[in-house]
């Protein structure tokens, strides 16, 4: 993985991480109030869930272009 590459994963993760995590905190900060809308809090809790999952099927299949795209796991770097 070149060094342009790799700085440009390494940023991406670092933002879906981010990313992800204010999710989270805005689904505990729902459940927290009392004044939430049960709709919405249910649609951003399966929402949260389905970013994170989609973030590490996006991330894992990034890491394996970025590194050529190699015959074996064992290749990719971690």
């Amino acid at each position: 993985m070149t060094t342009p590459i790799k700085e440009a994963y390494m940023n991406i993760e670092r933002a879906m991480y981010e990313f992800n995590v204010l999710l989270e905190q805005q689904v505990l900060t729902m459940r927290e109030s009392e004044a939430a809308d049960p709709t919405k809090l249910e649609r951003l809790t399966h929402g949260a869930k389905a970013m994170r999952d989609s973030s590490a099927i996006f991330l894992s299949y990034a890491k394996f272009i970025a590194c050529g795209m190699p015959d074996s796991e064992e290749m990719i770097e971690e």
